[in-house]
């Protein structure tokens, strides 16, 4: 048994010097501070369970990491400890106890201050001029940052009133919730490599070679406490906070509290505020409040006893990633989600996080068998942050848009302006079914009076309708069965759905819910096509010869009609009698469909998009490519490689005069 305490030992020894390196040096932390709290809890209680002299080396005997070549060392007056974390209340009433116990009952105070994820910072001020600024390093020894700390705002280069001769001052550097959004956002566009935390984001911002690059950086700073030559300048650690604040400091608000139940209460208080704070904070720090006690405590080998952090549960924690499937929302819309080994993130067991969208997963690389980081705050949906890719298993499978609805079957269309990929089953999906009739009976399509949405949802939660053609298969026993529905209410709302039968076409193309197909774009398709079965079989490129219709609403069109699903939900409704006069096509401007057009150059009495919008509604097409199919080229003054274009595939050319002429009625091609 030794053997293994004495093997597990040394392996994690090593593990978490490899994180100090990665996190204090490189800023780029490999695995989640919760994680990082267990491997070191778990040497901590092997160290103790073995019974043997642990080595100044171990990880829970030291500070930090080692300081990078990089930089200057800088040896700090007094060493800048870390502290001891605690998780639970029973851990606060012990922390309380153990207090008192040192200081034999005499009577303290606690100082509560919230635990900033920052960067701590050793500033040292001589005559109350800046002179120095390190990072804590490995706790005795630091990074010399002095030019980068000279561009934060925050940080005084002079000391206001009077003052030691030399004093260190202790704060944390950090960047704004908000800041750390841009920041990232800023590195994406830029493809650099985004930030995992505001934490890392700090450091990594103020550990730059070049200060101009850290003056870029939104890095701001809160003091917390002093070191060498601060003794004398109060007796409580409330008092040395107001002097930070008159020298010129920034501290944050704290309180001042009895006993272990307060710091409980003042604990639960924090994590209920913590999200509308423009910070990141991760626990709670308590301090002894009278600083004459902290000499009696005394100091561990890496943490002051007079202090200790309470931290929060875990806002972010690392799980793997079992599978990822796709669901669909009730306007069609395809979600991937992320199946997860459980795993305990805010105090609540996460089994699922979104991701989003397609893009997102391109974005981030995730994949299935990934291990990744998963954020919940407050009732916030949990969301896979980022992946681990260090630690992903040869067998990690790429993740591929689905081509078909996994609710219905219909086909999944992605166009190049969304994101979003969705389902194109709209009538027959039962994932958009309560959407869609809702729609088709509102008061602009069918206009179906009675019929609310908390009706509608009632009928397909009790199954009495699954689409939108059931709806004329109701009689009055299923109707005034349902709840709030009586006999003469269930008459009223028959009798609204038979009159909905005789209606127009344009309403009905409206009310079928083909995606950006609105009532204009549908009145512009009952008046070019005449019939339904006209539109239902028209081609992208005879859609767009209708006013109103671009490329991407004939896409949307002809991909709806094309569902056997939806085709079926139409035949039903129009055997169930709906109904609507006979539209006669709206020929007479009409006169040049099929004729292909490209314009180029500025002209003298039309806008380009005014000259394309003219041509359009004579039924024309305006393309931006020049072909062989083109019909003619339309060139103003100065035309570009357009007009070449025409000229070797001897496509006509017309002038400004020439379109005038078209538009008015001439047939010149």
């Amino acid at each position: 048994m030794t053997e293994e305490f004495e093997s597990r030992i040394e392996a994690l020894r090593a593990e978490i010097k490899e994180h100090n390196y990665r996190y204090y040096i490189l800023d780029d932390p490999a695995i989640p501070d919760t994680e990082y709290d267990r491997l070191l809890h778990e040497l901590k209680r092997l160290e103790e369970k073995l019974g043997e002299p642990v080595p100044a080396d171990s990880p829970t005997q030291t500070v930090g990491a080692p300081i990078s070549t990089t930089f200057t060392a800088r040896e700090h007056g007094m060493p800048l400890l870390s502290l001891a974390d605690i998780f639970d209340s029973s851990d606060v009433h012990d922390y309380d106890r153990r207090i008192h116990q040192l200081l034999e009952d005499k009577p303290c105070t606690y100082i509560a201050e919230p635990k900033i994820d920052g960067l701590a910072i050793n500033l040292r001020y001589v005559e109350g001029h800046l002179d120095v600024a390190a990072t804590r390093g490995d706790g005795r020894v630091g990074e010399d940052v002095t030019g980068n700390v000279r561009t934060i705002a925050d940080i005084p280069w002079r000391l206001k009133g009077d003052c030691p001769p030399l004093l260190e001052v202790r704060g944390e550097v950090y960047i704004p919730k908000r800041a750390f959004e841009e920041l990232n956002s800023l590195q994406q566009q830029n493809e650099k490599k985004v930030f995992a935390n505001p934490r890392n984001a700090a450091a990594g911002s103020l550990r730059q070679i070049d200060p101009r690059v850290t003056a870029k950086r939104p890095l701001h700073f809160f003091a917390y406490g002093v070191g060498l030559g601060g003794e004398g300048l109060a007796q409580t650690q409330y008092q040395l906070l107001e002097w930070l604040k008159r020298a010129g400091f920034p501290v944050q608000d704290v309180a001042v509290l009895e006993d272990a139940d307060a710091l409980l209460d003042h604990y639960r208080h924090m994590l209920e505020i913590r999200p509308h704070l423009d910070y990141e904070i991760d626990g709670v720090v308590y301090k002894v409040n009278e600083l004459s006690l902290h000499r009696l405590l005394g100091e561990r080998s890496r943490s002051p006893r007079w202090a200790i952090a309470h931290k929060f549960p875990a806002e972010e924690a690392q799980t793997s990633v079992l599978d990822i499937e796709f669901q669909v929302g009730r306007t069609g819309a395809l979600t991937p989600v992320a199946r997860l080994e459980p795993v305990s993130v805010g105090g609540v067991t996460v089994s699922n996080a979104t991701l989003h969208n397609m893009d997102e997963i391109r974005r981030k690389d995730v994949r299935v068998g990934d291990s990744v980081m998963v954020r919940r705050a407050g009732d916030v949906i949990p969301e896979v942050v980022r992946v681990l890719p260090e630690l992903r298993p040869r067998d990690a499978r790429t993740v591929v848009l689905p081509s078909i609805c996994p609710e219905c079957g219909s086909a999944v269309i992605q166009s190049e302006e969304e994101a979003v990929a969705r389902c194109s089953g709209g009538l027959f999906c039962k994932a958009q079914v309560k959407e869609a009739i809702k729609h088709f009976s509102s008061r602009r399509a069918m206009d179906i009076d009675g019929l609310g949405s908390k009706l509608v949802e009632q009928m397909v939660d009790q199954h009495v309708i699954r689409h939108v053609d059931d709806l004329y298969r109701l009689n009055k026993e299923q109707v005034a069965g349902l709840e709030r529905m009586g006999e003469r209410s269930a008459k009223n709302l028959l009798r609204a759905i038979e009159d909905s039968k005789q209606t127009t076409l344009e309403r009905f193309v409206y009310a079928l819910g083909v995606r950006e197909v609105g009532e204009a774009t549908a009145v512009s398709l009952a008046r070019h096509f005449g019939t339904l079965e006209h539109i239902m079989q028209a081609s992208e490129e005879e859609l767009q010869n209708a006013p109103e219709v671009g490329p991407v609403v004939a896409s949307h069109v002809v991909t709806f009609f094309a569902q056997p699903h939806n085709r079926e939900v139409i035949a039903h409704l129009l055997e169930a009698g709906i109904s609507w006069p006979d539209v006669e096509p709206d020929t007479s401007n009409n006169r040049l469909f099929g004729h292909t057009y490209v314009i180029t150059g500025a002209l003298s009495n039309f806008s380009r998009s005014e000259a394309k919008q003219e041509l359009e509604a004579l039924g024309a097409r305006v393309s931006a490519s020049v072909s062989a199919k083109t019909t003619a080229v339309i060139a103003g003054e100065n035309p570009g490689s357009k007009l070449d274009k025409a000229q070797q595939l001897a496509v006509p050319v017309l002038s400004e005069g020439d379109l005038q002429s078209l538009l008015k009625g001439s047939s010149l091609i």
